[in-house]
């Protein structure tokens, strides 16, 4: 008689590693001291701006000056800091016209053939932003990139990202020099960098970049029709001198001639009219008799 066999113990549903809790708590944390200090950078700029709009329009205060920028801003489907940052630098209108730049033709929006199935007179700025690093990626497998803006009064600024750490984006919130895509920023042409070799990256910044696993970067500047860098993208690759086939590097520079020109135009066109339109309801404010109390004593 055959003895009986033990049978084989039912297999046990796979746990899932519990997530890191304190982990999670400390990248919010991080999260939320980079929005805070992102504010802290943008709020003397936005404050400038709307000492310029009070003083200019004579508003009653700050605060209606903001109001206007912000409405503003939201029809031309623009950020506040990028309005601000143009009511600071671009010259006062000149006259009492309606109009800030009498004269100026329409520019026609330049092809984005990254962005299929979009009117390049209709995508907004950071939908752009986003398809220029995400078609970049696409290009290469690269598992982490990012994309930043030059913002003159801090640098290159960070607006998109992915697959980066915290720290990582904390550490590169605003860069000024030490790297790869600041290197790209100078020179206005597509720069490969080993991290490990390269003299040009500081030693804070190439330790930061390993921490995540990048061993090479590829930055591509987004310049202008006159050739000024209006921003640029990276690419971090996870092997020593890993080089971008022929192909690849003739589609990520196609890509940041495209994404160049229409910032420009955009720069051009959309900023611009923004501009005029707050100067025409700002004009029609300051233009307007001031309110007076009710006879109810309410205002």
């Amino acid at each position: 008689m055959q003895e009986p066999t033990e049978s084989a113990p039912a297999p046990q549903p796979r746990r899932r590693p519990a997530p890191d809790i304190r982990q999670e708590e400390v990248d919010q944390l991080r999260r939320e001291v980079r929005d805070l200090r992102a504010k802290v950078r943008t709020h003397p700029l936005i404050a400038q701006a709307q000492g310029i709009v009070q003083e200019r329009y004579r508003l009653p205060d700050t605060h209606s000056a903001f109001e206007l920028m912000k409405r503003c801003a939201q029809r031309h489907n623009l950020k506040l800091r990028t309005l601000a940052s143009a009511v600071v630098s671009v010259p006062r209108p000149d006259g009492e016209q309606g109009l800030w730049f009498p004269g100026r033709s329409g520019r026609r929006p330049p092809a984005l053939r990254f962005l299929p199935g979009h009117r390049p007179d209709k995508v907004n700025r950071s939908t752009v932003l986003k398809r220029v690093l995400h078609q970049a990626r696409t290009l290469t497998d690269a598992p982490m990139g990012d994309l930043q803006t030059v913002e003159p009064s801090l640098g290159l600024r960070m607006e998109h990202h992915y697959g980066l750490s915290e720290e990582f984006l904390d550490f590169f919130a605003v860069v000024d020099e030490g790297t790869s895509c600041f290197q790209a920023a100078q020179s206005r042409a597509r720069v490969a960098s080993d991290v490990a070799t390269d003299p040009a990256v500081s030693e804070p910044s190439r330790e930061m970049i390993w921490s995540v696993g990048s061993r090479t970067t590829h930055s591509l500047p987004m310049l202008s029709t006159a050739g000024h860098t209006l921003g640029v993208f990276s690419l971090h690759l996870p092997r020593p001198n890993q080089d971008l086939t022929r192909a690849q590097a003739t589609a990520l520079d196609a890509i940041a001639l495209q994404a160049g020109r229409w910032l420009d135009w955009h720069q051009h066109t959309v900023v611009l009219n923004a501009l005029e339109d707050l100067h025409r309801h700002g004009t029609a404010l300051r233009a307007a008799p001031p309110r007076r109390p009710s006879d109810d004593g309410t205002g």
